[in-house]
């Protein structure tokens, strides 16, 4: 059987080596980068199954690295390495299409639970994507060109997002919990937090609400998850 692959774009040595290291002990197959420009041309030889990437490298950042990645893959998992704990740096690195984020210094036992939820992801074989409009109160969503209108305002929508704007009007008024959103549209059974799934709500908010601060569409059900509602 072969062994999965896993790219780690690091520029420190010591902390690429550790990772290198820790990885390839848990039997993995490892390729480096230490800048972006490296690391995109180590994604296109490698065809990695997941990739580590941190943010604060030379060259090209890891947003643009990531960025560059998911124009034309949407399903490889990208784990962001950050040492910023800011909640802006969270958000736009999920935001350029980013599964998930750790900050240094992270613990061994997270970094490989991580890991091995990316994987699964990237095991689980991807719906047909449907491109059929999305439609509720003054918002539409397109599909096809990744973009929506709300009243006069246009935004672009990754799809990630799309995915999760559709399952959650699929289920329009029901209660979604948070580890059934993270199964249905990461297509995996998340080990870390629910951080990720929270931040692409947040964002989705900023798009489709009124008052983000006090959503009328994504309604958030405390301890348990989110409840859509087309027409408030």
């Amino acid at each position: 059987m072969k062994k999965e692959q896993i790219l780690v774009v690091e520029d420190d040595r010591a902390i690429l080596t550790g990772l290198k290291d820790l990885l390839e002990a848990e039997g993995y197959v490892v390729a480096t980068a230490e800048n972006g420009e490296d690391a995109l041309r180590a994604y296109g030889r490698e065809k990695p199954t997941l990739i580590l990437l941190d943010i604060m490298i030379p060259e090209k950042s890891g947003y643009d690295v990531c960025r560059e990645i998911r124009k034309k893959d949407d399903l490889t998992p990208i784990l962001m390495l950050t040492a910023k704990g800011q909640e802006v740096d969270k958000v736009v690195g999920l935001e350029m299409g980013a599964d998930d984020y750790i900050v240094k210094p992270f613990g061994v036992s997270e970094l490989l639970a991580r890991v091995r939820a990316g994987l699964r992801r990237a095991r689980a074989k991807p719906a047909a994507r449907d491109t059929s409009p999305i439609a509720f109160g003054d918002v539409a969503v397109d599909p096809k060109t990744y973009t929506g209108k709300k009243g006069h305002q246009t935004f672009a929508v990754s799809s990630r997002e799309l995915r999760l704007l559709r399952f959650l009007l699929d289920h329009d008024g029901q209660v979604v919990e948070r580890f059934t959103l993270l199964d249905e549209i990461w297509g995996i059974r998340y080990e870390g937090t629910t951080r990720t799934l929270d931040q692409h709500i947040a964002k989705l908010r900023q798009k489709i609400e009124d008052d983000p601060a006090n959503p009328r569409h994504i309604q958030t059900v405390h301890g348990v998850g989110y409840r859509f509602v087309s027409k408030p």
